[in-house]
């Protein structure tokens, strides 16, 4: 068993030992660490962690330990003052009484009944999950002398900091709070930023979590529509001449549900329209682990890009790992930062110190990447096996947009009637997820949402798809 402070004095040693190897050199194995510095190897394990969590080495599963790249230095920092007003601002118009339709989020909590296939769940299958790093993790961080204790309110500073790099940009661990999932972030942020009554801008479709969220403050969600390149810029910027609105809540990488990757034109346009509206956008960006496996590099976070505050950043590490592994993690720059703690505080006081040590020994070993790596292949399988059963047993039905990240698909059923579909759906022994949820105004046109992540395996996905063309021969053979 080891202490907190040989912990903190082994990391200050091989700080400097580090310094000594250049970029990309191997540090000495674990075993030699441990006969070297005399500690056991969960506290080298530890050290290396944070090292790892700082930026100064990185873990290659197999090969050892090496000194990474110097991190580049941070940008100067912008102009925060415009949020005093987009702070000190009242939302127009009558308070919206805050009755909430959950149907659109229980949908993807309720366990199916038996027999039942589940393509309307939102979390990855046990058979997807690290279920051994994870009980491996907990039971690491479960033994440390203070893992009981009360935690800082804002986070563990070393998952703070390793929040903070994933985050990028001139984000550090100071502007980031550990919170208990991504849904927790973003009601903090909406309360943080939206009195009750005032609009609030979502991307139309989105995810009914947050229209949820939004009614229960007493806001006004407001819908501005997205294609197969994300948020339309014109309308967005319509939105908020004629709504006055101060906040806008968007998914910018795999859009849930549409799949849709914010396009590398219309980013910068949809900060600056933001920022010329002294509003906030609120970036949840629950899926950037969720990367399949011919997704290509990934575009950074719209926080990373933004100088002045405009971006209140959300994400978490539940929709990669387990549904009870509730981290995430919001950061926001100036003054809100101080409102979204104080919120957090009232409502939660902290996180649980045991659950922050487990994440923070999760993503430090050696079998987060490579659990990583597994997701965005099986992710990327069932994808295009999931489209092809489609293609081939429901030609009429109409997939506008094939992914390459997230865990659906969001598909249009021939004959116009969703309700029926989902319903009919249900009857084969198949649960999909109707589409009326995710629009918080009158949907264009009828839609499903089809997750391919919760069942057993692609085999399952075939099948489901088989059970539904089954029932309606007639669906599959009309066009759509």
């Amino acid at each position: 068993m080891y202490e907190r402070s040989s912990v903190a004095e082994l990391v200050e040693s091989l700080r400097v030992e580090v310094d000594r190897y250049s970029v990309g050199g191997k540090l000495p194995s674990s075993r030699a660490l441990v006969e070297r510095y005399r500690v056991s190897p969960v506290t080298v394990s530890r050290a290396l962690a944070q090292l790892a969590a700082e930026g100064l080495v990185v873990t290659r599963p197999g090969a050892g330990v090496f000194r990474a790249a110097p991190r580049t230095a941070l940008p100067a920092a912008g102009d925060t003052s415009w949020q005093e007003v987009a702070l000190s601002a009242e939302g127009a118009g009558d308070v919206v009484p805050r009755s909430v339709d959950a149907s659109g989020v229980l949908a993807s909590l309720a366990a199916p009944p038996p027999g039942v296939i589940e393509l309307n769940g939102g979390y990855l299958h046990p058979s997807l999950q690290p279920e051994r790093a994870m009980a491996a993790a907990l039971a690491r961080a479960g033994r440390r002398p203070g893992a009981w204790g009360r935690p800082p309110v804002e986070g563990l500073p070393e998952l703070r900091d390793w929040f903070a790099r994933e985050i990028g940009g001139a984000v550090a661990a100071a502007d980031v709070l550990v919170t208990a999932g991504g849904q927790s972030a973003l009601a903090t942020a909406l309360r943080a930023l939206a009195p009750p009554g005032a609009p609030i801008l979502v991307e139309s479709p989105t995810y009914p979590g947050l229209l949820a969220i939004a009614r229960a403050s007493g806001c006004r969600p407001v819908p501005v529509p997205v294609d197969a390149e994300g948020v339309r810029p014109e309308l967005l910027a319509a939105a908020f001449e004629a709504t006055g609105a101060r906040v806008f809540v968007c998914q910018p990488l795999f859009q849930n549900p549409t799949g849709a990757v914010l396009a590398p034109g219309r980013r910068a346009e949809v900060l600056r329209i933001a920022r010329a509206a002294g509003a906030f956008v609120v970036e949840d960006d629950y899926a950037r682990a969720l990367a399949h496996e011919d997704s290509g590099p990934l575009p950074a976070t719209l926080a990373a890009e933004d100088a002045d505050g405009v971006v209140v950043h959300v994400r978490s590490l539940t929709k990669a790992t387990s549904p009870s592994l509730r981290v995430g993690a919001l950061a926001a720059r100036g003054p809100v930062r101080d409102r979204l703690r104080a919120i957090q505080v009232v409502d939660s006081f902290f996180v649980p110190r045991p659950l922050q040590e487990a994440a923070l020994e999760l993503v430090g070993a050696p079998a987060w990447p490579r659990h990583l790596r597994t997701v965005a292949a099986e992710l990327r399988h069932r994808r295009d096996v999931l489209a092809a059963a489609l293609r081939r047993e429901l030609p009429a039905f109409a997939l506008p947009h094939l992914p390459r990240g997230g865990y659906q698909l969001w598909v249009r059923p021939a004959g116009g009637d969703e309700s029926a579909f989902v319903a009919t759906a249900l009857r084969s022994g198949v649960a999909v997820a109707p589409g009326r949820p995710y629009f918080c105004a009158e949907p264009p046109a009828p839609y499903v949402r089809l997750s391919f992540a919760g069942v057993s395996g692609p085999a399952e996905l075939v099948e489901a798809v088989q059970r539904i063309g089954g029932v309606l021969p007639a669906v599959g053979a009309h066009p759509a």
